[in-house]
């Protein structure tokens, strides 16, 4: 590979990484919280405005089958109820995160732990609250580049506080979520709840786990596939490619990440809440070198991918 090009590749690989340091909080990403402090939240754009109407961003990668973003919530503070035409992940980072499905006044509810994940499905409306004592941080992925505006059930402009926080339940009408439970919904919530610790790890001949939270044998995928990656030190993975793009999301510790094209290689470092995006048909791998594990959640974009032959990372 000629300079030029290698020096074409690193800034791709430099363009399509972003990291947390280098990002900004919006305080003002949703409108419709405008005048309401107690839906006050920040949002951080990584791939795309998910439910935010601020598109388009120079420091934002541009979406092509999901978006990816990080939510600050303060204790105390909420998100009215509201659905989406398309799935919505919540992935917890930091906190305790209570998630309400509605349906006819009855609320299904759940809470959250760090890297537990629900998968809101499609036309059911949802809203959550940091009910905890620490702040809610976490990385919300809604399944489509460009999804439409949410539609709100239950905004407090439209039904007033106490049933807006509520999230449309009337009084005794709250539900914990339930695999056995006798309502519907509390059945269906189950199915699209992950929890980190009740999830098996798979190991690969390349040496790192994973843990399917979308797809098979986790929450049932309708656009896109994620799954956590558990890399001990000294373990990396081959290059790789798909046939869609793949987002990497850094949890805990640091990680080296690089690109291949032609034989040569370029890399570089990252660390927690940076994310990184390679195209489809990009060539891509990871390395851990330091001494303590690494997790790193994928985002893959489409719901059925083949998954790749996972070979131990090689020198080039």
């Amino acid at each position: 590979m000629s300079e030029a090009k290698s020096d074409t590749l690193r800034a791709g690989l430099d363009f399509h990484t972003k990291q947390y340091v280098n990002k900004r909080f919006d305080w003002n990403a949703f409108p419709s919280n405008a005048g309401f402090p107690d839906l006050e939240r920040a949002q951080m754009r990584f791939i795309g405005s998910g439910g935010s109407p601020k598109a388009g961003e120079s420091d934002t990668l541009a979406p092509d089958h999901f978006t990816l973003s990080l939510v600050y919530k303060h204790p105390g503070k909420y998100a009215a109820c509201h659905a989406h035409e398309i799935e919505e992940a919540f992935l917890v980072l930091q906190g305790v995160l209570t998630v309400g499905w509605e349906e006819k006044n009855h609320v299904v509810e759940v809470n959250l732990g760090p890297k537990d994940l629900i998968l809101n499905a499609r036309e059911i409306p949802h809203g959550f609250r940091n009910a905890g004592v620490e702040p809610v941080l976490m990385s919300i992925m809604v399944g489509v580049g460009k999804p439409l505006p949410p539609r709100y059930a239950y905004h407090p402009k439209e039904v007033g506080d106490e049933l807006a926080q509520s999230f449309g339940a009337l009084p005794g009408q709250v539900l914990p979520v339930s695999a056995k439970g006798d309502h519907p919904l509390q059945r269906f919530m189950a199915l699209h709840v992950v929890r980190y610790d009740e999830t098996p790890t798979h190991w690969t001949k390349a040496g790192f786990g994973r843990k399917i939270y979308v797809g098979e044998g986790g929450a049932p995928p309708s656009t896109a596939r994620k799954e956590m990656f558990l890399i001990p030190p000294g373990t990396g993975v081959a290059p790789y490619t798909r046939d869609c793009e793949e987002a990497w999301l850094v949890i805990e510790g640091h990680i080296t990440v690089g690109w291949e094209e032609d034989g040569k290689r370029v890399e570089r470092q990252i660390g927690p809440r940076d994310v990184i995006l390679s195209p489809a048909g990009r060539a891509h791998y990871f390395r851990n070198d330091e001494l303590a594990p690494v997790t790193l959640f994928s985002a893959i974009g489409t719901p059925h991918p083949v998954d790749p032959d996972f070979q131990p990372y090689t020198p080039a």
